[in-house]
């Protein structure tokens, strides 16, 4: 074992439970917010996104009364999935295992870090993240915008995920296991709203269980950055991107099986039973001549079996939902020769990714 790899296994450990909370603009609420964090979290990172109020001076002023906190301040505004890039790499490097996320306005009850944090140390989740919609009192408290957002995009995240037994996939109350966030290629998530989403497809890509903890949110007075029609409108483009890259990922790159002849076959067979149908039904409309039973047949056939081909896949898609941690697996890659060290930004753009750390060992 070489130096550096023998530092990595010695080196202390660091908080069970370490807390990351996006800032912006959040002045109003994020006191309270701090306020209500137990003691059973070890580390508190706020990340101020550029806030144009007086978010960072009074974190600041919190940090005078708990040591657990630490702010990290982005030079410009990068958006939620910005911030928790930032936040996720500060716990790492402090040697964190289950990084919790809560959003500084108010709406996620702090007292459910622990059990968002429970399935990630005791081994049983990689990933876990809230669902608002276990039950109808939870629906029925959420602004009817919501509730029909969320349903619109929740089919369209199980087939760019991979996790079909997920609903409500905009929660921002998640846990991810250090080293599995580690693993992702942070640098690719996006960065805006998108990142919850974004991240499900980088943990379906690597094969991490997800779980859902059922949970309640407080919709108060406080003013909610994320535009639900916004999102309808961008949100479906990029689960498009998505699912794509899934399918290629998983099917034809890393894995070709029964299930990618399915869906390829399947695909022609559907598009040929449609393109042939369409061509025969256009001319027979303009020559006024009904089509044979066997050009019907031709085009209708091919179709039902793609559609049968295609429902295969899907059933096998559903089934290979991952059911695994793969938390204990990646704990090799915490020890890494010298050479595969990440070297220090040089270049300015790459320089402005890393924030500036006030009050804690990163100063």
């Amino acid at each position: 074992m070489n130096e550096r790899a023998a530092h990595t296994v010695a080196q202390a450990p660091g908080p069970s439970i370490a807390v990351v909370i996006p800032c912006y603009r959040a002045a109003a609420t994020i006191r309270d917010v701090l306020a209500g964090i137990g003691p059973e979290v070890g580390a508190i990172y706020c990340v101020d996104d550029a806030s144009t109020d007086d978010t960072a001076a009074i974190i600041t002023q919190a940090m005078r009364r708990d040591g657990r906190i630490h702010l990290v301040l982005r030079p410009v505004n990068g958006g939620v999935g910005a911030a928790m890039i930032d936040g996720y790499r500060a716990a790492i490097a402090d040697g964190a295992r289950a990084l919790v996320k809560i959003d500084s306005d108010g709406q996620m009850n702090p007292a459910l870090i622990a059990h968002f944090a429970a399935p990630i140390l005791d081994g049983r989740a990689d990933y876990v993240k809230g669902n608002r919609f276990f039950t109808v009192d939870s629906v029925r408290s959420m602004p009817a915008l919501r509730i029909i957002g969320n349903a619109g995009l929740s089919f369209l995240t199980k087939l760019s995920t991979g996790y079909w037994d997920l609903f409500d996939p905009t929660n921002g109350y998640t846990a991810i296991h250090a080293d599995v966030a580690a693993a992702l290629p942070l640098d690719r998530l996006h960065r805006r709203y998108f990142f919850e989403s974004d991240l499900l497809f980088r943990l379906g890509i690597t094969r991490a269980r997800v779980v859902e903890l059922p949970m309640t949110a407080h919709y108060g007075e406080e003013t909610s950055h994320l535009s639900v029609v916004k999102c309808l409108l961008t949100f479906p483009g990029l689960h498009a991107r998505n699912i794509l890259k899934r399918i290629f990922y998983s099917y034809f790159l890393r894995n070709f099986s029964i299930a990618s002849l399915n869906l390829l076959f399947g695909m022609l067979l559907v598009g040929f039973g449609l393109i042939f149908g369409v061509e025969q039904w256009a001319a027979a409309a303009v020559t006024g001549t009904p089509a044979t039973a066997g050009t019907v047949m031709l085009s209708a056939l091919p179709f039902l079996l793609g559609v049968q081909l295609l429902h295969s896949f899907l059933a096998h898609d559903m089934a290979m939902t991952p059911r695994e941690s793969i938390q204990d697996r990646l704990s090799a890659l915490r020890i890494l020769p010298a050479s595969a060290a990440q070297p220090i930004p040089t270049d300015a753009h790459a320089a402005d990714r890393h924030s500036r750390f006030i009050g804690d060992k990163h100063a």
